[in-house]
């Protein structure tokens, strides 16, 4: 919070101090002051998100869902922000019907960040895919995000999901990293009573691999299911 918060004031500071006369700086000084305050917010929400899942204060609607549908969902959202790079991104479809039972909202924020770090880390002219395999624990899907990236080196990848911890720090702050993304994703995978894990190697890409849970828990009610989830 220290950095952004320090470079907006020192830049206000200066612009309070007689750079106004000078245009071409008082442009470049707002843009400064613009992308710290945009760093700023990014980093309190994603504080505020992962304060309120490790306090266990985070509300979650667990919900039987359709998976190709909601992976769907979160694609076209990215889309835009890939094909502006250019970089390939395309859904690997589970077969049609293939549920899971998780918070939408949830499984949205997990795929976005995870989406997030591909797109900045792959170059233009490299590819993502996002699909379903099945999981070797039962009666869980196994939902990855493949990237033809930087990589991550071996030493770097057990503390990868740790609050804070950015591989290359010069280049996360550049793109706009918080280091609190994957941490988020870890805390929303488990509340689902699922893991996450990665496999790379450096200037070969990374898969991100996270387990939900495919079906409701035993007695959930039955008036609350989808159609698609009822029992015949």
């Amino acid at each position: 919070l220290r950095t952004p918060l320090a470079s907006i004031q020192g830049y206000t500071e200066t612009l309070m101090d007689g750079a106004l006369d000078d245009q071409q700086n008082n442009m470049r000084f707002l843009g400064i002051i613009r992308h710290n305050a945009e760093r700023l917010a990014r980093l309190t929400g994603d504080l505020l998100a992962l304060s309120r899942i490790e306090l266990k204060t985070q509300e979650f609607r667990f919900a039987p869902h359709l998976v190709n549908e909601l992976i769907a969902e979160v694609l076209d959202t990215i889309l835009p922000i890939a094909e502006k790079k250019p970089v390939d991104l395309k859904q690997e479809r589970a077969p049609e019907g293939t549920p899971v039972f998780c918070d939408s909202e949830a499984l949205y924020q997990i795929l976005s960040n995870l989406l997030d770090n591909a797109v900045k880390y792959t170059p233009a002219g490299g590819a993502i895919a996002v699909g379903v395999q099945s999981s070797p624990s039962g009666g869980m899907l196994e939902i990855f995000v493949r990237d033809s990236g930087i990589g991550i080196p071996a030493e770097d990848q057990p503390r990868l999901f740790e609050r804070f911890y950015r591989v290359d720090k010069a280049r996360s702050r550049e793109l706009g990293g918080t280091g609190l993304g994957l941490a988020i994703v870890k805390h929303l995978v488990r509340a689902h009573g699922g893991e996450v894990r990665v496999e790379s190697l450096p200037h070969h890409g990374a898969t991100f691999f996270f387990t939900l849970p495919m079906h409701p828990p035993a007695g959930w009610p039955e008036t609350e299911l989808h159609p698609q989830f009822t029992p015949s």
